[in-house]
C-alpha cells in the first residue's frame, strides 16, 4: 500500500447551521489521480478548500505525510508551496504579465532568484503549450489560455500535489479539451492530483480512483471501472445516469 500523502479523517464542514461536509474520510497515495464528482452543492469544491485551508473545517485532521496540519506546531507555509491549486476562475494578476504570474509565487515564496524563477516559469509554459505568450496579459488571452498559465504557475512552485477545483468549468466548449489535455500528460507523468470535476469522459479516462459526493458526504468511491462499470448506490446510477443519456 502507497503511504498517504493526504489523508482526511472524520472531516466536517458547518456553515452555520448549514451542514457542507459530513464525516469525509480519503486517503491519496503518491502518483494517484483521484476525481471528484457529484452534482452542484454536494460538497466538493468546500471539500477541496479545506484541503487548501481555503476553508478552515469544523471538526476533523487533515494529514499531510501523517502530520495533522491543522495543528498548531504544523509548517503551513511549507505545506502551502508543496500543495498547489488550480481555480476554476484562472485567480491570474490581470496587471503582470503571464511570465509574471510564474514567477511572482516562487520570489516571495520560495526565495528564489529573478533568473532562477524565469527560467523554470518558461520551461513550465512551454511544458503547457504558452511558451510564446511570455509577454502577454490575461486580457489577451481566452479563458482556455489563462488556465494552462494558472497550471503553469502551479508547477513552477514544484508542488507534491495539485488541486484542481473544477478546472475546465468556466470555459467554452471548444477549449475545454485543450486543458484536459494538459491534466490528462501530468497524470501520465505521475503528478498526484485531486480533481473535482464535472468531466465523466475524463474521470473515467484518467482517475485510478473516482469519489461521488452526495449531499456532504462520499456515497461511493472505487476504479473508474468499478464506480462507472458497476456503480452500488441507486444515488449513484442515478447521477451517471444523466451524463451517460445526455
Amino acid at each position: 500500500m502507497t503511504q498517504s500523502i493526504i489523508e482526511l479523517r472524520h472531516l466536517r464542514k458547518n456553515f452555520g447551521a448549514n451542514k457542507v461536509l459530513e464525516d469525509i474520510n480519503i486517503s491519496v497515495g503518491k502518483g494517484e489521480v483521484v476525481s471528484v464528482i457529484g452534482s452542484s452543492g454536494s460538497g466538493k469544491s468546500t471539500m477541496l478548500r479545506c484541503i487548501n485551508l481555503l476553508c478552515e473545517p469544523t471538526d476533523g485532521e487533515i494529514l499531510y505525510h501523517g502530520e495533522n496540519i491543522l495543528s498548531k506546531k504544523f509548517a503551513l507555509r511549507k505545506y502551502r508551496a508543496n500543495v498547489g491549486m488550480v481555480f476554476q476562475s484562472f485567480n491570474l494578476f490581470e496587471n503582470m504579465t503571464v511570465l509574471g504570474n510564474c514567477t511572482v509565487g516562487q520570489v516571495k515564496v520560495l526565495h528564489r532568484t529573478r533568473a532562477e524563477a524565469e527560467k523554470i516559469a518558461i520551461e513550465n509554459l512551454e511544458r503547457v503549450g504558452m511558451g510564446k505568450y511570455i509577454y502577454a496579459k490575461p486580457k489577451q488571452l481566452s479563458g482556455g489560455q489563462k488556465q494552462r498559465v494558472a497550471i503553469a504557475r502551479t508547477l513552477s512552485m514544484n508542488p507534491e500535489v495539485i488541486l484542481f477545483d473544477e478546472p475546465t468549468s468556466a470555459l467554452d466548449p471548444e477549449m475545454v479539451g485543450e486543458v484536459l489535455t494538459v491534466i490528462k500528460n501530468l497524470a501520465k507523468s505521475g503528478f498526484t492530483m485531486i480533481v473535482v470535476t464535472h468531466e465523466m469522459a475524463f474521470a473515467r479516462d484518467v482517475s485510478s480512483r473516482v469519489i461521488f459526493m452526495d449531499k456532504g458526504v462520499i456515497a461511493e468511491e472505487g476504479t473508474p471501472e468499478e464506480l462507472f462499470g458497476n456503480p452500488k448506490q441507486q444515488r449513484t446510477r442515478e447521477f451517471l445516469s444523466r451524463f451517460i443519456e445526455g
